[in-house]
């Protein structure tokens, strides 16, 4: 059985009813964890004896004759800030340790009416701010292919959990890069969807306008899957959108010839680690030989990406994480003598210095005699930004960029340095600022660590993402590797 580990769930799913039970696959993953992630640290809560419950009711279904489900025993982990009801919701943080919500997130039901069973929740950066997974109140998740070095963030214990086979899938957030980069620096797939194909409802918000939650996967096919479960319409999310969900899988084959891969030169210059430079050029060259047709465009805005979002990022989170006072949910100060010491030493207790930091900022931004000439012009500025994207779609279908500009750095190595740290989202920030749906996809190794190729879409064209993914995926073996842990 420990064979199963590792292995995509699609590549599994034929057994299930017949020499595999659903409990059998569960147990499988549980011991995983059990046994490595000790070292990893990928995981805040494990929810064992909910995950047997789980899939042996899928088992007593699978007896009677009822067809399976779509996820049928699937082993899946989640973010610690998507809500579960009745298992406690820290997103990373002290202040929220107790917190123990009355519900599901939208994402989470859809998942578990696919048959998926949950495992658990995992590690990120506190409130999801963050590059490593280092910020998190709870100590910092390490790279299963090395572990000295970080997993990327903020859903850096999902992409663990799923590259340690500790999870044949997760659920991650994405504000700025936080599920394409840990999937990089893991070597596995990680997709941002477009802003409003999946549902944000019991999302702990960060940035509103920014923020969306995909999946973590070890290979396309398997992302596919579990993206085709979570996306669609929700009454419950303003900004969800109703448009029509595809067949993703049955997108899956129809390769690429024809198909105009863009290659911005923005995305190639300072900063950008040679062997990374070598890998993704290297993919793009696979592509080619495919029959893709690679052209040079231009995001002359690129170098504005960064700064416009810390200032929109930043100014959202002062607004969200205003709620956090030690009233109505979450840990309370027990040296306040007033209201007001309430508020104030419930926050400087509870929230890290990243988010502190965060939230400093986003304040400045947003008061008085500042918020013309910093919020407000960020927010003209990321115009721009989309704009450019849109000029590059009326001549490419995909853009090809590198996910990260480096391969995992070390543990402690950029933390005394913040712009260093968010330099590491530089490549995926402009794509949450446009809305715009990405994929990053292994493409090769630096330093003997994960690099990822990352794949931009037009709005709601992920069957066309997933589609030069899997046929780049397919005609390399990069998705076949397993960090050491798993062959150890």
């Amino acid at each position: 059985m420990s064979g199963l580990v590792g292995v995509p769930y699609h590549e599994v799913r034929p057994r299930l009813g017949r020499d595999l039970s659903c409990r059998e696959l569960v147990e499988v993953y549980l011991g995983a964890i059990e046994a490595q992630d000790g070292s990893v640290r990928a995981y805040l809560t494990v929810t064992a004896d909910q995950a047997r419950q789980e899939a042996e009711a899928l088992d007593r279904r699978l007896a009677s004759g009822e067809p399976l489900p779509p996820l049928a025993g699937m082993p899946v982990a989640l973010k610690d800030n998507l809500c579960t009801r009745g298992v406690r919701t820290t997103c990373g943080s002290r202040i929220l340790e107790p917190f123990v919500p009355p519900y599901d997130a939208t994402a989470v039901r859809r998942l578990r009416e696919a048959g998926a069973v949950v495992l658990g929740k995992t590690n990120l950066d506190e409130f999801a701010m963050g590059s490593s997974t280092e910020n998190s109140g709870f100590g910092p998740t390490r790279n299963p292919w090395s572990l000295e070095h970080v997993p990327g963030g903020s859903s850096g214990g999902s992409a663990a959990a799923v590259a340690a086979g500790e999870a044949v899938a997760a659920l991650g957030s994405d504000t700025g890069g936080s599920i394409r980069q840990p999937a990089s620096l893991c070597g596995i797939v990680g997709l941002k969807p477009t802003y409003g194909r999946v549902s944000r409802y019991g999302l702990v918000a960060f940035a509103s306008s920014l923020d969306q939650i995909g999946p973590m996967t070890l290979d396309v096919r398997d992302c596919a899957l579990v993206l085709q479960a979570i996306s669609g319409r929700d009454p419950h999310d303003s900004t969800s959108v109703d448009v029509p969900v595809p067949d993703f899988l049955a997108s899956l084959e129809g390769g690429v010839r024809g198909v105009r891969v863009g290659l911005p030169a923005e995305f190639f210059g300072e900063g950008l680690d040679p062997q990374v430079r070598e890998a993704v050029l290297r993919a793009v060259r696979v592509l080619e030989s495919l029959g893709a047709v690679v052209e040079e465009v231009a995001l002359p805005t690129l170098e504005y990406a960064l700064p416009t979002y810390y200032l929109i990022a930043c100014a959202e989170a002062s607004s969200n994480l205003a709620r956090y006072d030690g009233v109505a949910y979450g840990s309370r100060s027990r040296r306040a003598e007033d209201l007001y010491t309430l508020y104030a030493r419930t926050r400087a207790e509870g929230f890290g210095p990243e988010v502190k930091r965060r939230i400093m900022l986003g304040t400045f931004a947003l008061s008085a005699g500042y918020y013309e000439g910093f919020y407000k012009k960020a927010q003209q500025v990321r115009t721009l930004v989309r704009r450019d994207f849109d000029r590059c779609f009326q001549r490419v279908d995909v853009l090809a960029t590198p996910t990260s500009p480096v391969a995992g750095f070390r543990l402690g190595e950029r933390t005394a340095d913040p712009l260093q740290m968010y330099l590491a989202d530089v490549y995926t920030i402009p794509v949450n600022l446009a809305g715009l749906p990405g994929v990053s996809v292994p493409c090769g190794f630096a330093d003997g660590l994960p690099v990822g190729l990352q794949l931009v879409g037009r709005p709601f064209d992920e069957a066309t993402l997933l589609r030069v993914a899997y046929a780049y995926e397919q005609a390399t073996e990069w998705h076949r590797a397993r960090a050491p842990v798993l062959r150890s």
